[in-house]
């Protein structure tokens, strides 16, 4: 299965108690898809995966299962712990409307080799869906080599990778290739990748959507979005998009600890760059 096009790392809305709000999810998939996403990711980095339980997760998977439609749902079910990761992918697998599963380098514990494949392996026998591995060694230490990804391309579901790592970028026989940064779009779709995990999509996903379907515009396009880009990435992820998208008008909440709110400095950086595009006069 190809997996491609325009997916939205979405965050994820919480109530004034922290807790997941999730009419505000609905409404914010069902305005993703309309604003050019193609799918969305359910419980990931962005979505503060790492500080939300398993019913949490599971319930926003099935909410968006839900609401999606035909569209693309991809559940994080990634872990440094490959027991609990196996046990979400067979729970995830379950819902009818999941479509794909995205697993994460382990992390913190820093498996050799042998470890990863073992941990892919596992996961990839959990579900009949296609999974896609993440590889984003600035957050995980541990980096996935283009030499064994093609090893992991091999085994069965293992269908696409999410490209976090910017250099040796190459395209991998057997998987389809996704950016797995928002600034990397352009370049993976130049390699022929199919498309990308992003999250700035959740601002500007026409224009995202754009530098797929437009290939004549793609560069033009890429480099009038590299401020935006830059602006949402002044502090940890996923504090500044969901900064900004409050500024927009959208009931997201705020973080679970250790995220914290961004600094008067940093909401200032992004509030100018939304102005510069136009964006806060739509509110």
């Amino acid at each position: 299965m190809s997996i491609g096009g325009v997916i939205t790392a979405m965050v994820t809305p919480f109530d004034g108690e922290g807790r997941v709000d999730e009419a505000a999810a609905a409404h914010l998939i069902e305005h993703l898809l309309e604003n050019g996403s193609d799918g969305v990711v359910m419980a990931s980095t962005t979505g503060e995966s790492s500080t939300l339980d398993d019913e949490e997760k599971l319930r926003l998977f099935q909410l968006a299962a839900d609401v999606a439609g035909s569209a693309l749902v991809v559940a994080n079910t990634g872990s440094n712990d490959t027991r609990h990761s196996v046990e979400l992918t067979e729970k995830a697998s379950r819902i009818d409307g999941v479509d794909a599963i995205l697993a994460v380098t382990p992390y913190y514990n820093k498996p050799n080799r042998r470890g990863i494949v073992a941990h892919f392996h596992a996961i990839a026998a959990a579900t009949d869906l296609p999974v896609i591995v993440y590889n984003i060694p600035s957050r995980c230490v541990v980096d996935i080599p283009n030499e064994l990804l093609a090893e992991l391309a091999q085994v069965d579901n293992i269908s696409g990778v999410k490209q976090a790592r910017a250099e040796d970028l190459a395209p991998i026989e057997g998987m389809s290739l996704l950016a797995g940064n928002d600034d990397m779009l352009a370049a993976v779709i130049d390699l022929g990748g199919t498309g990308g995990i992003l999250v700035a999509s959740q601002i500007v996903g026409d224009e995202m959507r754009r530098m797929i379907d437009e290939p004549d515009q793609r560069r033009a396009i890429d480099g009038s979005l590299q401020d935006l880009y830059r602006a949402l990435s002044v502090t940890t992820n996923p504090i500044p998009v969901k900064t900004a998208m409050r500024m927009l008008g959208h009931d997201v909440g705020g973080f679970r600890l250790p995220l914290v709110e961004a600094s008067d400095e940093e909401a200032e950086e992004i509030r100018v760059v939304l102005d510069r595009h136009g964006l806060l006069s739509a509110v």
